[in-house]
């Protein structure tokens, strides 16, 4: 054999796996399969649902025992916090999931990520009002926190997801079959 055959045939075994390598990559570029990503989705999503409602439920009972707005305005900052911070993992948790395998994916997976950031911003500007708020009249402190808390619940309604330009039967059919999203 001669040299030149011999370092062809030697280089072949590395080319090969290169080569294997970046089909692998290229076929992985397209982002997750619908259910995968379905599933990924609900496993951000879940948790972060299930903490919202635990530092809520939190901060209503601790606002109902509190005995000063100084103690009602640290335990609203704390959940308001809380909850921006939840918001802010759960986005970047669904900003890892990628993009769905579907027509339209890279603007479904934005309308999620985007949604999840205006909810954050929402609790953080929520969260930045009533820090803000002065306590020494409770009565007046508490209609701020009141409107405060409804500017909060407007801004948090705004930011749902639109779903009405995002159908994707195989995503739709992906939400029902994942375990994680029942």
């Amino acid at each position: 054999m001669s040299e030149e055959v011999s370092r062809l045939h030697i280089m072949r075994g590395p080319l090969v796996v290169a080569v294997a390598v970046l089909a692998l990559v290229a076929g992985c570029a397209g982002g997750p399969p619908p259910r995968a990503w379905a599933a990924e989705v609900c496993s951000v999503l879940n948790p972060w649902r299930a903490e919202i409602n635990m530092l809520t439920e939190q901060a209503q009972r601790q606002t109902q025992e509190s005995t000063t707005p100084e103690q009602a305005k640290e335990n609203l900052v704390r959940m308001l916090q809380g909850a921006r911070d939840a918001s802010e993992r759960a986005r970047g948790g669904l900003a890892k999931a990628g993009v769905p395998e579907v027509d339209g994916g890279d603007k479904i997976a934005e309308g999620f990520t985007s949604s999840l950031s205006k909810m954050r911003d929402a609790y953080g500007r929520a969260h930045d009002s009533v820090k803000a708020l002065p306590t020494g009249e409770a009565s007046t402190f508490y209609d701020q926190v009141r409107a405060a808390m409804a500017t909060l619940q407007q801004e948090y309604a705004a930011s749902a997801l639109d779903t009405s330009d995002l159908n994707s039967t195989e995503l739709q059919a992906a939400f029902a079959e994942a375990p994680e999203c029942h």
